[in-house]
């Protein structure tokens, strides 16, 4: 049970309604139809505010895609996110990421199998989450393939899945219907 439940269509105000009733890039159906987001219309002024950030690291940010959900999945698992890893397993089998590598995501930066670039980008969130911060020799790998923007967003990226994972596992938002939790 969550500790806090979704909202009820219902119960809805007006600027909620609207809000929820829009998609989003990977997500399955409306966001509304989507437990994290329900659940944080409890707070509509918050999670109003939220969606913007939210929507531009998902969709309209510098880093490519697959890059991206490597993080994000890597963010998930690092914190322990069922909710998070099953959203963006979703996302990531939708943009063709095949689910071997997926499940890789799981294994870290040293399993067999990744590029130099994929595994900095593994160790960058691995270190974030462990020191809250890049090491030199990380930083160096990234520079290589990354600009400023990419390298600012990267972190903000990591940063703020963090926050969003804090939220789900501390609210206990439930698994949608299809979502796998963590491997």
């Amino acid at each position: 049970m969550p500790r806090i439940p979704p909202l009820p269509e219902p119960e809805w105000d007006e600027q909620t309604r609207e809000a929820l009733q829009a998609g989003a890039p990977g997500l399955k159906g409306r966001l509304g139809e989507n437990n994290i987001f329900s659940t944080l219309a409890r707070h509509p002024r918050l999670m109003r505010r939220w969606l913007p950030f939210g929507g531009f690291l998902l969709g309209r940010g510098v880093l490519p895609a697959r890059e991206r959900e490597l993080l994000i999945l890597r963010t998930g698992y690092n914190c322990s996110s069922a909710y998070e890893w099953g959203q963006h397993l979703r996302i990531s089998e939708g943009l063709g990421i095949d689910r071997e590598e997926i499940l890789r995501v799981a294994q870290g930066p040293g399993a067999d199998g990744w590029s130099a670039a994929d595994a900095a980008l593994l160790q960058a969130a691995d270190e974030l989450h462990r020191d809250a911060k890049i090491s030199e020799p990380t930083w160096a790998q990234l520079s290589e393939d990354h600009d400023e923007r990419a390298l600012i967003e990267l972190t903000m990226l990591v940063g703020h899945y963090h926050m969003v994972a804090y939220a789900l596992n501390s609210l206990e938002v439930e698994l949608d219907e299809g979502l796998e939790g963590l491997p």
